[in-house]
């Protein structure tokens, strides 16, 4: 799993999610990438599950990077335990995600390869996730595509 050699403080306050993601918004490393749509915290332990399912599925071809790191650690109290004497334990380590981020990059395999085992590694997330291909302008959103496009433009053609 993924975690920091060392931090200034063991237990941070629980922070913000607010608003987008400020960096790391774009392909910068491989072809292909998964970009996250909603926000919350990714464990190391998801990152890590997201990972092997990539790797396995493209047989360990190509190259993958992990754009994101679980640098804040969450705590948590015992079971059982009555309110009050203070914060807990650390427990484990996660990565604030906003929407916008950009999770995994992924470059030196087909695009159907590619899209298949970020398809995967999405399964394994906490939060909705879109493919982007770099240099590919993305259409509008998947709720305007699709279904509902199609009987928009049937109805458009029964008018006109």
């Amino acid at each position: 799993m993924l975690a920091p050699k060392r931090v200034k403080h063991r237990k941070v306050h629980r922070g913000s999610m607010g608003g987008t993601a400020k960096g790391n918004t774009e392909i910068h490393f491989g072809e292909y990438a998964l970009q996250c749509l909603g926000r919350g915290w990714m464990t190391s332990q998801q990152i890590e599950a997201a990972r092997i399912a990539m790797t396995r599925h493209i047989k360990r071809g190509g190259k993958i990077w992990i754009r994101v790191f679980p640098d804040k650690s969450y705590t948590k109290k015992p079971a059982e335990t009555r309110m009050g004497s203070g914060k807990g334990a650390p427990e484990g380590w996660v990565a604030v995600v906003k929407p916008g981020r950009i999770l995994f990059e992924m470059s030196g395999v087909a695009e159907p390869l590619a899209r298949e085992a970020m398809r995967l590694a999405a399964h394994k997330l906490p939060f909705e996730t879109r493919f982007l291909v770099k240099g590919h302008v993305e259409a509008a959103a998947p709720a305007e595509t699709g279904a509902a496009a199609s009987a928009g433009e049937a109805l458009g053609a029964e008018s006109a």
